[in-house]
């Protein structure tokens, strides 16, 4: 092996696996005969005594511990959901089947077992072994048994490692599997249809947000990873589909912190005939009956604060929040005046803001959005960053806009979807203007979702929900790397200096991807 291969192979366990090779042994089979998960025996022998049962169990999976006494051995082995103890003797294996597991068999192998259960003097339920096998030998060290894997920078780049070592993490992910799927059923059940749309597009669109490009070579054409399915799935709804969903896997070329990873999971939801005040109680809905589904309650506790899911949740205008935590009102006061109050509080890019609208919006997140600790429902933003939403219907300047906050964190995002198609192509120019004089985060001009209204798109409301956000919460987490599989992380520079910089060239648009 290459010494900057940078590999976790022990040379010991290498010739372990070479002399039972010599020795005609199948280091690696194709597959076993497991008849029982190891939850399952524990459940079925729960009221087992110290005799061994007359029924044979056969099950599978690795080992976390050996202890050797001679002529037996307790070893511990765990599979998907639990683990149970072994016990292994000479005499039932004979010589040569004991001496291979006492000589060739270590921690962190996969192995099968055939036995009896029993109850030892301790009261601790274990399988008598009668017969084993070897399934796979592993070349790699587990960690310390007492220690375990604590490295939080280890467990996200090797989260096999950390699911191998780490309970909490495999139940964290179990919830995170189960919120989804409760979320599909909840959608399904109420009829909506779920719907796969393009996560390589030519223009990308449905937030404000700088994406990934890549190029395709065949076409001759930059394509874009998708920032959200917005504009796939209202062209569903101009199609005839009254209601519709995706969970979609989404692509923003972003900071990286404690709640934003470059690739994130949301649900998109569009209903015909619906607005912005049905989507709210759409969302609330959607999120208590989770809270029911994976903590048995309406009220969770997230870092030490209970959080209370029980509706109605409370709702306020953008303008109210202000008021309330920032002790001003913006649309009584002059722009020149905003600045001052801004430059006076240290609110950052204040320079930018030139309406009453975009000062609105700053003063939110500098002041009310950490603020919002139960759930809050902030409803009427301004028309500058609401280009997809419809104008209100009562109040000009604002548009018909929702975001959902708990615990300061932003949980969703929703409309009274514009539908005019004029307004919209309006909207978007404006949005491609200031992408054109440098902002990376604003839209491009999707003509063909333009078109698409231009044949009717009917009344629509439509909510975004991130679904890493909500397992944070569900799960008692305080990073989004906490809730990932494997989250993006910098690349770690090879002993040999040949890895490339994880910086690439960037285009007008985005880095390259």
């Amino acid at each position: 092996m290459d010494e900057n291969e940078n590999l976790c192979f022990e040379r010991s366990k290498i010739d372990k696996i070479n002399d039972l090779r010599e020795r005609g042994m199948t280091v690696y089979p194709y597959s076993f005969a497991r008849n029982d998960a190891i939850t399952a025996i524990k459940d079925r022998f729960s009221d087992a005594g110290h005799e061994k049962s007359d029924e044979q169990v056969s099950t599978a999976g690795r080992l976390y511990l050996i202890r050797r006494h001679g002529k037996t051995i307790f070893a511990d082995m765990g599979d998907a959901d639990g683990r149970i103890q072994l016990y292994i003797r000479k005499n039932d294996l004979g010589d040569e089947k004991f001496d291979l597991f006492k000589d060739y068999i270590d921690n962190g192998d996969i192995i099968g077992v055939t036995g009896h259960v029993f109850r030892t003097k301790m009261g601790e339920l274990t399988i008598w072994v009668d017969d084993f096998s070897l399934l796979t030998k592993s070349v790699c060290a587990l960690p310390e048994k007492f220690h375990g894997l604590k490295n939080v920078e280890t467990r996200y780049r090797q989260r096999y490692l950390d699911l191998i070592m780490n309970e909490e993490s495999r139940e964290t992910f179990r919830t995170r599997s189960r919120i989804i799927s409760h979320l599909r059923t909840f959608l399904l059940d109420r009829e909506f249809l779920e719907f796969e749309t393009p996560t390589l597009q030519p223009i990308y669109g449905g937030a404000n947000a700088r994406p990934f490009t890549t190029y395709h070579n065949f076409l001759e054409q930059k394509l874009y990873l998708r920032i959200a399915p917005e504009l796939y799935l209202k062209r569903l709804v101009v199609g005839g589909f009254d209601k519709v969903f995706e969970i979609a896997k989404n692509f923003r070329n972003e900071d990286i912190d404690t709640n934003h990873n470059p690739e994130f999971t949301m649900v998109e939801i569009y209903e015909a005939y619906r607005d912005y005040y049905d989507m709210m109680d759409l969302t609330e809905e959607i999120i208590a009956s989770l809270a029911r589904e994976v903590q048995g309650s309406s009220t969770i506790e997230y870092e030490g604060t209970p959080l209370h899911f029980e509706r109605p949740w409370r709702r306020m205008s953008m303008d109210e929040a202000v008021r309330e935590y920032a002790g001003i009102s913006v649309f009584d006061r002059t722009v020149e005046e905003l600045a001052a109050f801004a430059r006076e509080h240290g609110v950052e890019e204040y320079e930018s803001a030139a309406t009453r609208g975009e000062f609105l919006v700053l003063f939110f997140e500098h002041f009310a959005e950490k603020q919002l600790i139960q759930p809050t429902f902030v409803y009427d933003f301004p028309i500058e960053n609401s280009p997809l939403a419809k104008k209100h219907r009562e109040h000009e300047g604002l548009t018909e806009r929702f975001e959902l906050f708990i615990y300061g964190m932003e949980m969703a995002n929703g409309f009274s979807e514009l539908n005019d198609p004029v307004d919209q192509k309006a909207r978007l120019e404006l949005q491609d203007a200031k992408r054109r004089r440098g902002d990376l985060e604003a839209q491009m001009i999707d003509y063909d979702f333009i078109n698409a209204l231009g044949y009717g798109m009917p009344p629509t409301g439509g909510v975004g929900i991130g679904i890493d956000r909500l397992v944070m919460l569900l799960t008692d987490k305080s990073s989004i790397k906490e809730v990932l599989l494997f989250p993006q992380m910098k690349v770690q520079q090879q002993e040999s200096g040949a890895e490339e910089s994880e910086e690439s060239v960037e285009s007008d648009e985005g880095n390259a991807a």
